[in-house]
């Protein structure tokens, strides 16, 4: 089968949605397939190159994901007339790759990750008319024809099906883990110990929160509970591990001064830009994670820490109830208070336990290709 992957974002930018696709496609290209991936350049990648035995191909936007959206057309009509099946991801890669789709009548996939309709006031800073016209964007994103829609949670399509969408267009397919990357085993104790005292962890109780500062993922809720937590857990400390931080600089700055408002600067440390490969230690060296999240449509820190065996205190926003598992508890999203809360009950070991959720890659990648070959017999 000849695959042709198109989407905004890929390697070396590293998000949820391009770890999803990287592993989809690296995992096709070694089952035997023909797989292409379309997407934006960005600053010292080269137009083609082979990444795991898949071809990605940049076309020059001027470091632009959103004049990709143009930009991209005509090569993506170019590729697709030697595909079976294109697939895509929301948002800037979408119009490419459907008006490809259609001009090549190839079938297309969509993989929806989040749905952020009527709650870009709440999830963004973004003033009033941009969240307007960024709502008006992505509906008309989604009432494309396409001929599947792939869910990452079932919280992920209970919000797309509100906006009309055919259920029977619809399936939940979960994103997959790399269980033994993100296994204890595999990150030394050497290297945490460095960690614990390079960082003067030891004796402390250390809650860990990390990912990108966007107003989605909610760290203000968890820096305003931190003087709640630290009155109740004397020895705590906190730390935050951000990346994008010069995509998201103002947002960074903001985090930074209510650090310093809050008069909490030695309580928590902020690590700029860790190496996706150090996470693990890091994660490792905390007694619990935290994720703050306002929305979420899958929740790869939450599988990520389940998977090291961590007790982990998340929001109830988007799929995260139901992706967590293992020692657990659920606060209500935005509230510093709850957070605090919960954060104490499971330093006293008062949390909820349940068997481990595995998301493996080989069911997302099966269930995949069962989508593809269904399509590809109607057409």
């Amino acid at each position: 089968m000849k695959i042709l992957f198109i989407c905004e974002n890929y390697l070396p930018h590293y998000g949820g949605a391009e770890v999803v696709f990287k592993n989809l496609a690296e995992s096709y290209a070694i089952k035997g397939h023909n797989v292409a991936l379309l997407t934006h350049q960005i600053k010292g990648t080269k137009k083609r190159e082979e990444m795991g035995a898949v071809k990605v191909i940049r076309v020059p936007s001027f470091n632009s994901r959103y004049i990709f959206s143009f930009s991209a057309i005509l090569k993506a009509i170019k590729l697709a007339k030697h595909c079976d099946v294109i697939q895509t991801t929301t948002f800037n890669g979408t119009f490419p790759a459907w008006i490809a789709a259609k001009v090549c009548r190839k079938p297309i996939v969509i993989t929806v990750h989040e749905v952020w309709v009527n709650k870009w006031r709440k999830v963004t800073s973004f003033p009033r008319w941009k969240c307007f016209i960024h709502d008006l964007l992505e509906r008309a994103i989604y009432l494309l024809p396409y001929d599947q829609y792939v869910c990452v949670s079932n919280a992920t399509k209970k919000d797309l099906l509100k906006l009309g969408i055919n259920e029977n267009k619809v399936k939940t397919i979960y994103n997959g883990l790399d269980y033994n990357f993100w296994n204890k085993n595999n990150f030394s104790d050497k290297k945490v110990q460095e960690i614990k005292e390079q960082l003067n962890l030891k004796k402390k109780v250390v809650y860990y929160a990390s990912g990108r500062p966007g107003e989605s993922k909610g760290f203000e809720t968890f820096i305003k509970a931190i003087p709640l937590i630290k009155s109740k857990v004397p020895n705590s400390f906190f730390l935050l591990a951000l990346g994008s931080v010069e995509k998201y600089k103002r947002k960074h700055l903001e985090l930074l001064a209510l650090i310093k408002k809050l008069r909490i600067e030695k309580e928590i440390k902020v690590m700029n830009s860790v190496p996706y490969e150090e996470l693990g230690h890091y994660l490792k060296a905390a007694n619990y994670v935290v994720i703050p999240s306002l929305a979420e449509g899958f929740g790869y820190t939450t599988v990520e820490a389940v998977a090291m065996e961590k007790p982990v205190i998340v929001s109830n926003a988007g799929s995260l109830p139901e992706v967590v598992s293992g020692k657990h508890l659920i606060f209500k999203k935005g509230s510093p208070i709850d957070l605090a809360e919960k954060a104490i009950q499971t330093n006293q070991g008062q949390y909820e336990k349940s068997k481990m959720k595995k998301f493996l890659w080989q069911n997302s990648v099966q269930s995949y290709l069962r989508v593809y070959e269904r399509l590809l017999n109607r057409f």
